[in-house]
């Protein structure tokens, strides 16, 4: 019973093995110098296989687990958000002004 039972489970890694990639402990206090590198983050939610809530912080080949109530984490995370919305919004607006050009253009 025990022996199926492993089997099952290498099974299980084998086929998902990013299934149990969890943060198993949270920094509360994140250096600046690696708040300002961050390229993305992920929010680990405290539920299924991962059971601590955490921001999972990307850096180039690293990533660090912080808490998701520290306030530069939070304060990070509305930057991110803002300028990812911000750069799409302008590529539109470019996009619309140089189509309207070319519309006025072959008139």
């Amino acid at each position: 019973s025990s022996l199926l039972f492993l089997t099952l489970l290498l099974l299980f890694l084998a086929l998902f093995p990013g299934a149990f990639d969890c943060c198993t402990e949270i920094s509360d206090e994140i250096p600046k110098g690696i708040l300002r590198r961050v390229e993305r983050f992920e929010i680990q939610e405290a539920d299924g296989l991962c059971h601590l809530e955490a921001v999972i912080l990307h850096l180039k080949g690293k990533k660090f687990c912080v808490n998701p109530h520290n306030r530069k984490v939070k304060r990070m995370m509305k930057k991110m958000k803002h300028r990812i919305h911000r750069s799409k919004s302008h590529v539109r607006k470019q996009r619309s002004s140089r189509i309207t050009k070319q519309k006025k253009q072959k008139q």
